[in-house]
């Protein structure tokens, strides 16, 4: 084959670190575009990030040589330092150590999309961690809770 073509979206969803609510309502629009530049940094697109207090969810558009893995270690790492130097009370701010991720067909974009643009009415009657929990089963993800919350 001459040529290779690939649509490979991922959905990344992590906490912050203890689930501790540091993102607040006035500073997370801030982080959210930041979350988009470090995406296209990298030669990938953010085709949505949102979350709430403690933890967030980034649809991202990646090329073939990217691992999920260096998706999360670049947005984690990158806006965890712009964080604690653009906000100095943030000082002490990390995300948690894993993170969870999905692939996304391009069908389902448009409701992934909305689902991230909605966190905040979502979390009025679920937990992030029944979503994430959620999400692990949906996604046929083994799992033992004891090692989860970490």
């Amino acid at each position: 084959m001459a040529n290779t073509y690939t649509s490979l979206n991922y959905h990344i969803v992590f906490s912050t670190k203890n689930r501790f609510p540091w993102i607040r309502l006035e500073i997370e629009q801030r982080v959210w575009a930041y979350i988009g530049g470090i995406a296209r940094k990298h030669r990938m697109t953010a085709l949505q990030v949102g979350g709430v207090e403690d933890h967030i969810h980034a649809l991202i558009m990646a090329p073939p040589t990217i691992a999920p893995c260096d998706i999360a270690k670049f947005i984690k790492g990158e806006s965890s330092l712009w964080i604690s130097e653009e906000f100095p009370w943030l000082n002490k701010f990390s995300w948690q150590a894993g993170y969870a991720a999905f692939t996304v067909s391009k069908a389902r974009l448009p409701g992934v999309i909305q689902y991230i643009q909605n966190q905040r009415e979502h979390h009025r009657v679920k937990t992030f961690q029944e979503e994430y929990l959620e999400f692990l089963v949906a996604n046929g993800i083994d799992y033992d809770e004891r090692y989860v919350w970490g």
